[in-house]
């Protein structure tokens, strides 16, 4: 069948059935007015505040463009950075992030949550259109800052979520708790918490024993309202 046979089915002349397709995700409404009149090679077919939103309209595209910082006083509880990756990835939708997000443990998780691709709001709006449009065709787009990090991740096979009981700990450490009054807490012994820190650390980076636990928390993204303190479970 003929592109132009393909194409009279759909409503779609043969220029758009070549074109990618796209839908942003975005709580700023001047992204959301602007990007579809600034992207050539992309087209964006629709537009949205939230993940909850684009779920329920289940457009057809070929990638989600999405912030990852969406929540606001009009939507308090609306999924953001790695819960609303989860979504869109369990929808069934490739997934390039688009934030002005920079630290690379956040941007490796992410990866690790099943985006296809990342790219800065800093960088010139063709490359952020390049970047869309290979997620679309299947390909990763992975920053340069980020491509060392998940090669030692995926290495050490500690691509993954820390465990309930390590972020625990490494809140409770955080908040300036000794292993004494998180033993009282969690009704675990000082040496299974110090097991538990130490399992921490050597799967993140050794460096990190000798860095403040508020500093770890920040760097993961993992404080009280970042965008990784809330990681849903993967479906079974």
């Amino acid at each position: 069948m003929s592109a132009a046979d393909a194409s009279s089915g759909t409503g779609r002349t043969e220029q758009e059935v070549g074109r990618v397709r796209a839908a942003l995700v975005d709580d700023a409404t001047v992204i959301r007015s602007a990007l579809p009149d600034l992207v050539r090679a992309v087209e964006l077919v629709s537009v949205h505040p939230n993940v909850e939103d684009l779920v329920a309209r289940r457009p057809e595209v070929d990638v989600v463009v999405l912030d990852l910082h969406l929540v606001n006083q009009t939507q308090p509880s609306a999924a953001q950075g790695i819960a609303a990756i989860r979504v869109l990835v369990e929808a069934g939708y490739r997934v390039c992030v688009y934030s002005q997000e920079e630290r690379r443990w956040v941007l490796a998780a992410c990866f690790a949550a099943g985006a296809r691709g990342a790219v800065s709001k800093a960088e010139p709006i063709e490359v952020a259109e390049q970047a869309f449009a290979d997620v679309a065709a299947g390909d990763m787009v992975v920053p340069p800052s980020v491509i060392g990090l998940l090669e030692v991740l995926v290495r050490r096979r500690s691509l993954t979520l820390l465990s309930d009981r390590q972020r625990q700990v490494l809140a409770g450490r955080a908040r300036g708790l000794t292993y004494a009054e998180m033993s009282q807490r969690m009704h675990l012994s000082e040496s299974t918490l110090r097991g538990y820190w130490h399992d921490l650390t050597a799967s993140i980076s050794e460096h990190l024993k000798h860095t403040a636990p508020a500093d770890i928390e920040r760097a993961l993204g993992l404080a009280p309202g970042d965008l990784l303190d809330t990681w849903p479970l993967p479906p079974t």
